[in-house]
């Protein structure tokens, strides 16, 4: 993993709302630090580096689609008491635009801004915009987590050695996560690693860890899938003799059973290899609700249902 150095003294200026400059920074010397983060990953990340230093609010949890969240009163009360907001930007939390946008007292960093523009993807059908699902490609990810130490840092200096000191165990963690998935996927032959998904958010761990993706829907959900993708998906599938598809834990479940069923009535049976999480970790309190759980509970399934014999169906 390559090294991330201290960026520290540019944070506050590289924040979403271009606002930075002119808010005043909060002492929290002799307090917690309060954050609110948008997304589980990003909240996860934040309790791993700030440890007792910090307070941690995530506002989507579970089973939470990013694309559709919309901001409640009392999300817009939390960002406007915490000390500062991380979020994924990238236009992952497309419709708390407005809100993110509007905060005048709060700051807010868009953790997926410090990951090199080289390494982003810019799909053709997504207008314009990145791949947002930068978290699926630990490597990648860890440009994320770097901007959370380096934010926490400049927000806190006085306690700049804890925050790299956790940054440090914990980026050596995700290292450590890169080099098992790497390991796990070598398990299936390369021309049995395709992974269907409910929708495009599994694409950077395509290209990191050689996996074909197909989503049905696109990058984000709320863009609806008709019949004839549906059509066109199950027609893929067969003719490839994919063994398993798989459902995602913020995605109705309806789109891939009704995959499932098209695949069937083409003589093919492929089974629901398991649950992924996609844009949403697991239960708090649950492996599967940390990051590092949640990535290797889906390369375990990813990898187990992969390795199964592909089946005919009725």
């Amino acid at each position: 993993m390559r090294s991330l150095g201290l960026t520290a003294a540019v944070t506050l200026v590289a924040t979403g709302c271009g606002r930075a400059e002119s808010l005043t920074r909060p002492d929290v010397s002799g307090r917690t630090v309060k954050i609110v983060a948008t997304t589980g990953m990003i909240g996860d990340a934040a309790v791993n580096i700030g440890g007792d230093r910090v307070e941690v609010e995530t506002l989507m949890g579970s089973g939470t689609d990013p694309h559709l969240y919309k901001a409640t009163e009392n999300d817009v009360v939390a960002i406007g008491e915490a000390d500062i907001v991380l979020f994924n930007g990238l236009h992952l939390e497309a419709a708390m635009g407005e809100v993110l946008e509007r905060t005048t007292t709060t700051i807010t960093v868009p953790v997926g801004s410090n990951i090199p523009e080289e390494l982003l993807d810019r799909p053709a059908a997504f207008e314009g915009q990145y791949d947002p699902h930068v978290w699926f490609d630990v490597e990648m990810w860890s440009h994320a987590v770097a901007a959370v130490r380096d934010a926490l840092i400049d927000l806190d200096p006085d306690h700049a050695s804890t925050y790299e000191d956790n940054a440090e165990e914990y980026l050596a963690d995700l290292d450590d996560l890169d080099t098992y998935i790497s390991e796990q996927a070598a398990r299936v032959p390369p021309d049995k690693r395709v992974l269907v998904t409910a929708h495009d958010a599994f694409n950077y761990f395509g290209s990191a860890y050689g996996f074909e993706v197909r989503g049905l829907q696109g990058i984000s959900t709320a863009s609806e899938a008709g019949t004839a993708d549906v059509s066109d998906l199950a027609a893929f599938i067969a003719e490839r003799r994919i063994p398993a598809i798989f459902i995602e834990s913020s995605v109705p479940v309806r789109t891939i059973e009704a995959v499932q069923a098209a695949v069937r009535s083409r003589g093919f049976d492929v089974v629901i290899g398991g649950e992924l999480f996609s844009d949403a970790m697991g239960d708090e309190g649950t492996e599967e609700g940390t990051y590092l759980g949640m990535v290797t509970h889906n390369v375990d399934v990813i990898v187990s249902a992969l390795l199964q014999q592909p089946g005919e169906g009725e």
